[in-house]
């Protein structure tokens, strides 16, 4: 039989990642990275001049600290959709905790990661190329 666990410390690991999370999106919302200098620059963008998949993702995340989906979107919109499926898993991890302290498990099989995988590269290619342009850091909209 398994031990009951109080709802605190059943809480304690999402309730954590949250604080975590809070206080990074709490710097990236005070510490504006459309400013040169305030956080390093990508390695990728700066010597080869093509961006990653990452890049706008802290101007993206800056801008939905301040309430700008559209700014967000324009940024980095797989970002933004990252940071929407994290939230979701993240809900889900709370409701089992809550019900029986169960934890987040994710286990995707391997088409998964393959699909994964190549979402992330194709959007990586498209935004490198002319036609494009919507999906660079700051020129959508």
């Amino acid at each position: 039989m398994r031990e009951r666990v109080s709802l605190p410390r059943r809480l304690a690991a999402p309730l954590g990642v949250a604080a975590g999370l809070a206080a990074a999106v709490a710097y990236v919302g005070a510490v504006d990275p459309n400013r040169p200098g305030r956080y390093p620059a990508c390695p990728l963008l700066h010597w080869t001049g093509l961006y990653c998949p990452a890049c706008g993702g802290l101007r993206g995340l800056h801008a939905l600290a301040h309430g700008d989906l559209a700014g967000a979107l324009g940024a980095n919109a797989l970002a933004v959709a990252g940071y929407a499926v994290f939230a979701g898993f993240w809900a889900v991890w709370c409701v089992r905790a809550l019900r029986d302290g169960g934890g987040m498990r994710v286990a995707l099989r391997p088409w998964a990661w393959w699909a994964l995988g190549g979402l992330v590269l194709a959007f990586t290619v498209i935004r490198n190329l002319p036609f494009g342009e919507l999906l660079v850091p700051g020129r959508a909209g």
